[in-house]
């Protein structure tokens, strides 16, 4: 899923991926990567969260990059990033003062549970419009995203949730359901399709 998860990045006008790696990780270099001519660089430094693994790969990558360079940050969890999305994210983002998102409007119904006696029970349906599904990339220039993410004191579940904590508002860039999450077993046998379709074509 990780070599991918690259190549679907590599693909856009990128001048370097860093992948960003647990400092004890012996898969990556068990793998080839000389297909991407030294553009990817790994970088041994994820932590505990999320956020932790973001912040410390920018610390380590900012020797190479300027706090006002675009980084784009994408989930090796989503192998299957549809060249026409990232192109759609890269031209509006480009052009937006805070950064940019790829996302997907909420297509189904959306209940919140909870919990009565350990049944999972409907306490209310949402309201579904405004809602969207936030995916990755996520696109924001190196300085905003470090300061963002270094005084973020929320939970957060993506870069954009550290930006929102400034009082910034990233712009949504419709993505597509090509670009799914790995995350159930199932999704592996989607991604591989996808992945299979586009190999033929």
């Amino acid at each position: 899923m990780l070599w991918h998860a690259v190549n679907s990045v590599s693909a856009a006008p990128v001048e370097s991926v860093f992948v960003v790696l647990a400092p004890d990780d012996k898969a990556y270099a068990s793998h080839d990567w000389s297909r991407f001519a030294g553009k990817v660089e790994p970088l041994y430094c994820g932590g505990e969260t999320r956020r932790d693994s973001v912040y410390n790969g920018l610390v380590a990558a900012m020797a190479a990059v300027d706090a006002d360079d675009w980084i784009l940050v994408h989930d090796a969890a989503r192998p299957c990033l549809p060249h026409a999305d990232l192109e759609r994210l890269l031209k509006e983002a480009s052009g937006d003062a805070v950064g940019a998102i790829l996302a997907l409007p909420v297509a189904e119904t959306v209940k919140r549970a909870a919990d009565e006696s350990g049944v999972a029970r409907i306490a209310s349906t949402e309201d579904r419009a405004g809602l969207w599904l936030a995916q990755t990339p996520q696109m924001f220039r190196a300085g905003l995203l470090a300061q963002a993410l270094r005084s973020a004191k929320g939970r957060i579940t993506d870069e954009a949730s550290a930006v929102e904590e400034m009082g910034l508002k990233p712009r949504i860039v419709q993505g597509s359901r090509d670009n799914l999450k790995v995350t159930y077993p199932e999704d592996i046998a989607i991604a591989e399709a996808i992945l299979s379709a586009r190999s033929r074509s």
